[in-house]
């Protein structure tokens, strides 16, 4: 782990074992942090957090692209630890993560810089008003194992600019490249203390930096569960949550259908569709049902499970047991209730590990059925009909799910008056569901299950920071 600028061992030496979800051997073995030791990393962002939140937005940013550069000069070591590490891809995803990180942490060096706040006019000739950001302390922020870079990059990058210093704990199954994240943090010269790396069990690390005094605020992309169970564990600090997602896939019958589909495929497919924004539930007008799905299932079939280092292959396994008895649950509880599976519906055993699930085209799914009611997170393509904007509209609403959807459409008025009433704090006109670059906001919406707050550039810097008004009498 990575404590005050050190090091270090889990209190008692204390290990768990990291495996590569494609070949199922053991890659390293892991500190296995206690409370004790996140509670040392939160003493240690304390004590650093009051120096650091005196630094200039520009000396701020000079860290940011330190961290910048040295992740860019690492970026094939880091993709290499993700791909052992996560399954995705090496050569068509992995990569591509570390240069978003390395995007995002430059952009972010930039954005601090040029954030402006207000003055306020007031009813007193005498009185002037004006505000401006401060940090709020010490972040305490837990990532999942699907983006393991990138996700934290979202926290970190805006955190560290708005003048916060942070404990981070990641998902135990990706913790290996984590670390190699956090060696990154040392050769930048972050100051000791400012980011602290705690890797072990979410119930023990992540509740202990979740409910510990010692932590100001709190960042977590997860699902929606650990999410709710983080709110209540952390109280009246303020919250930054990126939860799951469902959000429907649109498809209106003066699409451009092979667009339409070879987009969606790559909504479904990428990253073995463990993403919160993917591609889970299509919506198609009946009129060019058929049509989409012949398409669908012709991308689906096209899909190269195998190794991830290998040049060939374009889809990695699922990154833990839990995740793949999901979709086998799903795919079980769809059979049972008379859909029928075009292609894929179980894992793939002509692979070296059990986690590899074949990339699924779903037809007749039903409006009570898990792939519309729950969060799938994984390479599927269910697909249901509609004939009437009011039938697309109720099932659109059916799920507790608001993070993203999209819409296929070569009709503009009916595409803006459509997004405008989708349940999603994202909507992606002719682009898959998972379209999002960093600068652009990022989250759900109210009634929903999806978060709370934004991600993304200046909407990120400004959810971690205090916005301080302070008013001046002349009189």
């Amino acid at each position: 782990m990575f404590v005050g600028g050190k090091w270090k061992e889990a209190e008692g030496d204390k290990h768990f074992l990291a495996f590569s979800p494609s070949t199922g051997e053991e890659i390293a073995q892991v500190a296995e942090g206690s409370r004790e030791d996140a509670r040392q990393a939160l003493q240690e962002a304390r004590k650093a957090s009051e120096e650091f939140r005196k630094w200039s937005v520009w000396d701020r940013a000079s860290l940011l692209q330190r961290i910048s550069i040295v992740v860019e000069q690492r970026k094939e070591v880091l993709a290499h630890a993700l791909t052992l590490d996560q399954g995705k891809p090496y050569y068509t995803e992995a990569i591509q993560e570390v240069e978003s990180v390395v995007r995002t942490f430059s952009e972010t060096a930039e954005q601090i810089k040029w954030i402006e706040t207000s003055s306020t006019a007031t009813k007193d000739p005498y009185k002037r008003v004006y505000s401006f950001l401060q940090p709020k302390g010490v972040y305490a922020v837990i990532t999942p194992w699907n983006f393991p870079l990138m996700v934290p990059t979202e926290f970190i990058a805006p955190g560290l600019g708005a003048g916060n210093t942070i404990v981070w704990v990641p998902a135990p199954t990706t913790t290996v490249c984590s670390v190699k994240f956090a060696e990154c943090f040392e050769e930048a010269g972050v100051p000791k203390g400012v980011i602290n790396l705690v890797t072990g069990m979410g119930n023990v690390v992540g509740d202990e930096i979740v409910s510990s005094p010692y932590s100001d605020a709190i960042a977590f992309c997860g699902s929606s569960a650990t999410g709710k169970l983080i709110a209540e564990r952390g109280a009246g600090k303020p919250l930054l949550l990126e939860l799951g997602g469902n959000g429907p896939t649109v498809v209106l019958k003066d699409a451009d259908l092979d667009y339409a589909a070879q987009s969606i495929a790559k909504g479904c497919f990428t990253n073995a569709g463990q993403i919160c924004s993917a591609t889970e539930r299509i919506l198609v007008q009946k009129n060019v049902h058929d049509a989409l799905v012949e398409k669908l299932t012709m991308y689906a079939k096209q899909v190269v499970l195998g190794d991830p280092f290998d040049t060939k292959t374009t889809m990695g396994p699922l990154n833990n047991y839990p995740v793949i008895k999901k979709n086998e649950q799903h795919v079980a509880d769809s059979q049972k209730r008379g859909s029928t599976f075009l292609v894929g519906g179980k894992r793939a055993t002509h692979l070296s590990n059990d986690l590899f699930f074949e990339p699924t085209v779903i037809i007749d799914v039903k409006q009570d059925s898990l792939y519309n009611l729950d969060e799938t997170f994984g390479p599927v393509a269910p697909v249901m009909s509609f004939s009437t904007q009011e039938e697309l509209l109720k099932i659109t609403h059916q799920n507790k799910w608001g993070l993203a959807s999209a819409i296929y459409t070569n009709h503009l008025k009916e595409a803006i008056s459509l997004a405008e009433k989708m349940p999603t704090g994202l909507v992606n006109i002719n682009e898959n569901s998972n379209y999002w670059e960093p600068h652009i906001p990022f989250g759900g919406v109210a009634g929903k299950s999806s978060g709370i707050g934004r991600v993304g550039g200046k909407y990120a810097i400004q959810e971690m920071s205090d916005l301080k008004t302070i008013s001046i009498d002349l009189h």
